[in-house]
């Protein structure tokens, strides 16, 4: 068997078949390369027990768990494609345990304050602008930040988000997630529908020419960097010491609503998450919360006995 030839035919399969993002399609052709050239530096062109339990040794050694994790798992899909299509006759990861302890890590969260003040910082940004361009940025910024929060939308979602599935009239956004899977998020607070509203009113040829909703100076849509760079450039305004990311404010939207007694089921079609597990890790968040007003404000601890 050609393993190169067959990683390169699986890859072709993930991007025509199963119509796998370009951020997909990169780690699963890293990981899988990464594989090719430990069977190289082994001269072993066998799939064996053997040779998979040494490499999963070797992630181990190199790697965090989370991400041996997922180095191992774009191996496994692999090698399940190849027994699928009766390459293999034997599957050789069936035989080797590869379940293993990942030390499990809270997601981390932004304040309700802290989210104001960035905010505030972002809207502000309409009243200092100077030119035609910069009230155009002014509001694409604000409404990147407004969006994020309000949708608990991934940074890649924001940043590919077309123009076609932006319905600010019945104020609906139509996300394309990961796997090319579909869900449809309400914007249902009036001042994040406003700012909305009001960017896609200043810059609505633009928007058109492109086909994404927020749109660089270049006619493009917005890379993931560039917001990232903002969203700093917000926090260092705001006074905020501590690091912030794109992505916490996924975590935030879904800690909150959950902290509002919203059913984790509607939280997990929100997020886009196949797996409920996936989003049960948000309900620790909220026993850690509860955990630390019981033990600070609970007024027990004003009585003295």
């Amino acid at each position: 068997m050609n393993i190169q030839q067959e990683i390169k035919g699986y890859l072709h399969y993930c991007q025509y078949q199963k119509k796998l993002s370009t951020k997909s399609l990169k780690a699963y052709s890293i990981d899988l390369k990464q594989f090719l050239q430990y069977l190289s530096a082994t001269q072993e062109q066998c799939l064996t027990k053997s040779i998979l339990s040494g490499y999963i040794m070797r992630l181990h050694q190199i790697y965090l768990p989370r991400t041996a994790k997922r180095k191992l798992a774009s191996l496994r899909a692999f090698l399940n494609h190849l027994e699928f299509e009766e390459v293999l006759e034997v599957n050789p990861i069936r035989k080797v345990r590869t379940k293993f302890q990942e030390p499990k890590e809270l997601p981390k969260t932004i304040s309700l304050k802290a989210i104001e003040k960035l905010l505030a910082v972002a809207h502000q940004e309409k009243g200092l602008a100077k030119t035609q361009w910069g009230m155009v940025v002014a509001l694409r910024n604000a409404a990147m930040i407004e969006t994020l929060f309000a949708t608990g939308m991934r940074i890649s979602e924001l940043c590919t988000l077309t123009a076609e599935n932006v319905d600010l009239d019945d104020g609906i956004i139509r996300i394309m997630g990961k796997g090319a899977k579909e869900r449809i998020i309400q914007i249902g607070n009036s001042e994040v529908l406003k700012i909305l509203r009001q960017y896609a009113d200043c810059n609505h040829l633009c928007i058109q020419q492109s086909g994404f909703f927020f749109v660089n100076r270049l006619g493009s849509y917005v890379s993931e960097q560039s917001v990232r760079c903002i969203l700093n450039n917000f926090k260092q305004r705001a006074g905020i010491s501590f690091h912030i990311t794109p992505h916490m404010f996924r975590h935030s939207f879904a800690t909150f609503l959950l902290e509002e007694d919203v059913d984790i089921r509607y939280i997990q079609k929100m997020l886009g998450h196949s797996s409920i597990k996936t989003t049960q890790i948000y309900t620790q968040v909220a026993l850690e919360k509860q955990k630390a007003i019981l033990i600070m404000k609970h007024p027990r601890n004003k009585i003295s006995v």
